[in-house]
C-alpha cells in the first residue's frame, strides 16, 4: 500500500473522530452552556489562531530533523486528549481548552504530515497526491458526520454529547496505528540557525510571499464553520440536521478534491484557486441573503466545491514554490498566516452577527473573498503552465 494512501487513511480514521464532536460543538455550547454567537466565535478564533502558532514550528521541525512522522503522531495523539477533555468539561471555558488541545495537536501535525506527502509523491502529480490525500480526509469527516447525526437522532439528554465524545475516541486509536506504517522519505535538511531561516523566507519567491499574504487578506473574512452551522440552524433547521448538512459539505469535497486536484496538474493551480475563491464568495453571499432551507442546503454543497478547489491545491502551490530546504517550514507558515487571521475573523463574525445581524459576517467574507480572488489572478500569472 503506497505511503499517500496510508498517510490519507490515518487522516481519515483521525477525522472521523474529529468530525463526530466538531459539528456539534456550537451547538453545545449555546445549547448547553447558553453561550452567545460571540462566544463561539471567541472559542474558535483562539482555538484555531492558537494552533496555527505551531503549525510553523512544526514544519521547521521536520525540515532541520528526520523526525516528520514522530512529530505528526504525537500532533495526532492529541485527538484522544480532545475527547477525555471534552467529557470533564463543564462550562464553554472547558470546552475552550478543549478546543485548543486539540487544535494545538493538529498544529503539530499538520506540516510534517503534508511534508510526508509531499516526498511520497512524484513531483509532477503533486495535485493528485493532496488531493486523494484530501479525498480521505474528507471521507473520514463525512463518515464522522453521520455518525453524529444518527446519535443525535437516536440518544436524548444530556448525557448523549458525552457518549458521542467517548465513542469518538476508537478511530483515533485506529488512525494512530495506521501511522506506525508509515515509511518515513527524504534525508534531513542541513541545519540551519534562526538567522538562516530568516534569511531564506526573505528569499521565497515573490510570487508566494504575495500568496500568502493574499491567503491572509481572504482568511479575515473566513470565519469559523461553526456561523455556518449557526446560520443554517437560524434559517429553521432543527440541530440534528443542522449536522447532517454539514455531511453534506464533507461529501461534496470528499467526491471532488481528487478529481480537481489532477485537474490542477493539468491546467495550472492559478486557474482552480481563483474560482475557487470566487466560489466561496458566492457562497457567503448565499448565506447572507438565504431564507430558503432548501437554498441552505445548495450553499453548503457549494461550499464543498470551493474547498475541493482550493484545500489540496494551495498546498500543492505552496510545495512548488517552495525552497526544497525550507518545504516543510513554508508549509507551516502558511497555515499560520491563515490561523492568525482566524483570530480576528472569528471574534469579528460573532460581534457583526450580534450587533448587526446574522447577515453581516456573511457579506463581509463574501466581499474580501472577490477582491483576494481577484488579486490572486494577477499575482499568479506566469509563464509556468502550473500557475498560469
Amino acid at each position: 500500500m503506497s505511503n499517500i494512501v496510508l498517510i490519507g487513511l490515518v487522516s481519515f480514521f483521525v477525522d472521523i473522530s474529529t468530525e463526530m464532536v466538531y459539528p456539534i460543538i456550537p451547538l453545545y455550547l449555546t445549547g448547553t452552556f447558553g453561550a452567545t454567537p460571540a462566544i463561539v466565535g471567541l472559542v474558535e478564533g483562539i482555538a484555531e489562531s492558537l494552533a496555527s502558532l505551531l503549525k510553523v514550528l512544526g514544519g521547521y521541525l521536520s525540515d532541520r530533523y528526520k523526525k516528520k512522522k514522530r512529530i505528526a503522531f504525537i500532533g495526532y495523539s492529541t485527538s484522544l486528549l480532545y475527547k477525555i477533555a471534552l467529557v470533564f468539561s463543564a462550562s464553554w471555558w472547558g470546552i475552550l481548552a478543549a478546543r485548543v488541545i486539540d487544535r494545538l495537536g493538529k498544529g503539530i501535525r499538520t506540516s510534517p504530515r503534508d511534508l510526508l506527502v509531499a516526498e511520497s509523491s512524484d513531483k509532477n502529480k503533486l495535485g493528485s497526491s493532496f488531493g486523494l490525500h484530501k479525498t480521505l480526509d474528507m471521507a473520514g469527516s463525512a463518515i464522522g458526520i453521520l455518525l453524529a447525526y444518527v446519535f443525535l437522532k437516536t440518544t436524548t439528554g444530556t448525557g448523549q454529547y458525552k457518549t458521542l465524545f467517548m465513542v469518538s475516541m476508537i478511530p483515533s486509536f485506529i488512525g494512530l496505528a495506521i501511522l506506525l506504517k508509515v515509511k518515513e522519505k527524504g534525508t534531513a535538511a542541513k541545519k540551519k540557525d534562526m538567522g538562516n531561516l530568516i534569511e531564506g523566507f526573505r528569499n521565497l519567491d515573490s510570487r508566494l510571499k504575495l500568496f500568502l499574504v493574499t491567503a491572509f487578506v481572504f482568511t479575515l473574512g473566513n470565519s469559523s464553520n461553526a456561523f455556518l452551522l449557526l446560520r443554517a440552524r437560524d434559517a429553521g433547521y432543527d440541530s440534528a440536521t443542522v449536522v447532517l448538512l454539514y455531511f453534506v459539505y464533507n461529501v461534496v469535497s470528499s467526491l471532488l478534491a481528487l478529481p480537481l486536484g489532477k485537474l490542477s496538474d493539468k491546467v495550472g493551480r492559478r486557474k482552480l484557486l481563483v474560482v475557487g475563491y470566487l466560489v466561496f464568495g458566492a457562497v457567503y453571499t448565499g448565506f447572507a441573503v438565504a431564507t430558503s432551507k432548501y437554498l441552505v442546503a445548495f450553499l453548503f454543497a457549494l461550499y464543498g466545491v470551493y474547498t475541493a478547489m482550493t484545500a489540496g491545491v494551495e498546498r500543492a502551490l505552496v510545495s512548488e514554490l517552495a525552497p526544497p530546504d525550507l518545504k516543510g517550514t513554508t508549509l507551516g507558515l502558511h497555515y499560520t498566516l491563515v490561523g492568525i487571521g482566524l483570530l480576528p475573523a472569528s471574534v469579528f463574525a460573532g460581534l457583526l452577527w450580534d450587533s448587526i445581524g446574522p447577515r453581516a459576517p456573511f457579506f463581509f467574507g463574501g466581499s474580501l473573498a472577490v477582491i483576494s480572488a481577484i488579486a490572486l489572478f494577477f499575482i499568479l500569472k506566469d509563464d509556468s503552465e502550473k500557475l498560469a
